[in-house]
């Protein structure tokens, strides 16, 4: 998300979409820069968002109105592209004044594997991660359900000694 520019985002549209075309990269001993493609060619999407999203980047938008297309939507306060390690150490900082520990920027793509997965299956949320498959997406990102499909007790229910008077 930190290597979204005004051109990816299309607000006009209904829901709202984002392009994923890029991503920030931070080398050893150089500047942290916008790389213009994502880890893998699959990487490159477009996607939809919520009006919750949409509604930070109309935010957004306006506050880099004047900018060029290419310009960020989120950058530092010196106008430079954000790192990974910025927003950790900004998301821990917010975090410990609600006194939440142990989230991760990660913690929330769980999040988003594990619900999109709930309601429309591993491949979708593959599919939104940006993976080639969704055997990824299943091994490290959505929590495995635990509940078994409570159909199961009805089924069951059959096993139930009747009695004389037809009550189980």
């Amino acid at each position: 998300m930190l290597a979204i520019r005004k051109c990816d985002v299309d607000v006009t549209s209904s829901p709202a979409t984002v392009r994923i075309a890029g991503t920030i990269v931070s080398p050893a001993g150089k500047p942290t820069h916008r790389q213009a493609h994502p880890k893998t060619a699959k990487s490159t999407r477009r996607v939809s968002v919520p009006s919750f999203t949409a509604a930070v980047l109309r935010s957004r938008l306006v506050q880099v109105a004047h900018e060029e297309t290419d310009h960020l939507i989120f950058f530092s306060r010196n106008g430079t592209p954000l790192t990974t390690n910025n927003v950790r150490r900004r998301l821990r900082a917010v975090l410990g004044d609600a006194g939440i520990e142990g989230v991760t920027p990660h913690s929330f793509r769980r999040t988003v594997a594990t619900v999109i997965d709930r309601v429309g299956g591993a491949d979708l949320a593959a599919e939104l991660l940006g993976h080639s498959s969704s055997k990824i997406t299943k091994e490290h990102y959505i929590q495995p359900d635990e509940a078994v499909d409570p159909v199961t007790a009805q089924i069951l229910e059959t096993l139930a000694p009747k009695h004389a008077d037809g009550a189980s």
